[in-house]
């Protein structure tokens, strides 16, 4: 049992490396500047008229739309569309691509939400503050409301962040040979299939450990000058 678990080890540990660390880390950085941006767009309220308020309006539909979408459709149901659907239409992305670009749509649209709450959570005083000093909109957000919102949005992206690793196992079924479509190979091969998928199990787990461990000091460092907490 072990000569298996321990020959399996190595190819695992490199699908993690090559295809599983990096997926969730481009994913989740797009996902991000998406989540920021559709946040943004469905937070602020410009004082502006004619065209540019028709097209903030329009705007502002496309991004709830675009969360709406990707909110109530299943993630495996997104990548299907993306991979093998898309090509119908003339567009055909590498499977790592179209991982990428599923991901990072969905990891979006969820925390453009969690984001949006964050930054309804400050303060109007915090504006009204931020005008009163001469702060534009810009400089408000930025030097004010962004480092109040960042304590608050932290503990809920990490979370995000964590369950995006696991989400990964999905590019199995786009052709990416992950670790998990990896021990499905090993499974096939050795008629192990369930010392295969707790291996890979535990490699998931030890991975997801690692960032909650991340997790708890950002979250213990962002709330280092916050009075009652060590």
């Amino acid at each position: 049992m072990w000569d298996i678990v321990i020959s399996a080890l190595p190819k695992l540990l490199e699908a993690m490396i090559k295809y599983t660390i990096p997926l969730t880390l481009i994913s989740f950085f797009f996902g991000i500047i998406i989540a920021v941006l559709v946040a943004l767009v469905k937070f602020l309220n410009p004082k502006v008229s004619g065209i540019v308020l028709v097209l903030w309006k329009l705007l502002r539909t496309i991004a709830n739309l675009y969360v709406w979408a990707f909110r109530s459709t299943p993630l495996l149901v997104q990548l299907f569309i993306i991979f093998f659907g898309l090509p119908a239409a003339g567009i055909k992305l590498p499977a790592f691509t179209a991982a990428v670009i599923g991901f990072s749509l969905n990891t979006g649209a969820y925390a453009s939400e969690t984001i949006r709450s964050a930054l309804l959570s400050v303060s109007k005083d915090q504006w009204d503050a931020a005008y009163t000093l001469g702060f534009s909109v810009p400089q408000t957000l930025w030097r004010i409301i962004m480092p109040q919102a960042f304590r608050i949005v932290l503990p809920p992206l990490s979370n995000e962040f964590i369950g995006l690793v696991k989400d990964t196992s999905l590019a199995s079924t786009i052709t990416i040979a992950e670790m998990f479509q990896l021990s499905q190979q090993y499974a096939a091969q050795n008629y192990e299939p369930l010392l295969m998928y707790v291996e890979v199990a535990a490699l998931y787990a030890v991975l997801c450990t690692i960032l909650n461990i991340l997790q708890n000091y950002l979250e213990k460092r962002s709330s280092k000058y916050i009075k009652g907490d060590e």
